[in-house]
């Protein structure tokens, strides 16, 4: 064969398989075309519009604003049950302070109470009663009063019954003497009074 035969064969054959070549490139790039195409369907078929991009974002924001609202009550009404704890620990520690201040009071109170007439005129039984009055202002300074007894009708909140006895002075139910002092701060009762009720 000569040179020339061959050369004619190469290039019969290049150019049979050139067309094959372009075809197939043609199809991979008409593949990829239409699949882009159908990505690009897709998405914009999944795309939301406007309107219901907003109304996602306005629901979103609700949803926040409520939850930071209700985030918001609950730290304040954290913030009140630790304040209202700390005044109870504090009326709590107070009270039980005064408890143990009432007995000395009470000594007082008897002391004066059964003094001899023939010292009363002494300056060192007014030094007494000074220390005495004393005493009730430091405990008027932390709102201590005493609970109201004689003459009031009983009360199991405020008074503690010994006993029973007739009375001309006070109706059935009335409280006719008071043995012990009680005392409250506030509302609340520190210690009740002792008291006897008239039959």
């Amino acid at each position: 064969m000569s040179d020339e035969t061959v050369n004619e064969e190469l290039v019969e054959e290049t150019s049979e398989d050139l067309p094959a070549e372009e075809t197939v490139a043609e199809q991979e790039t008409m593949a990829e075309t239409a699949e882009s195409e159908d990505e690009a369907a897709e998405e914009t078929a999944e795309e939301p519009s406007l309107e219901e991009q907003l109304a996602q974002a306005q629901a979103e924001a609700a949803d926040y604003k409520d939850r930071w609202m209700r985030s918001q009550a609950e730290f304040a009404n954290a913030r009140k049950r630790m304040e209202k704890q700390r005044a109870d620990v504090y009326t709590n520690a107070k009270a039980d302070i005064v408890l143990k201040l009432l007995p000395v009071l009470d000594d007082f109170e008897r002391a004066l109470a059964n003094a001899p007439e023939a010292i009363r005129e002494d300056s060192w039984y007014e030094g007494i009663e000074l220390v005495e009055r004393k005493m009730q202002m430091v405990l008027e300074g932390l709102s201590v009063s005493p609970v109201a007894a004689v003459g009031e009708p009983f009360d199991p909140n405020w008074h503690e019954a010994i006993s029973q006895e007739p009375s001309e002075e006070h109706e059935s139910g009335v409280v006719s003497r008071e043995l012990q002092k009680g005392y409250k701060i506030g509302d609340r009762v520190i210690r009740p009074s002792l008291v006897v009720i008239a039959e």
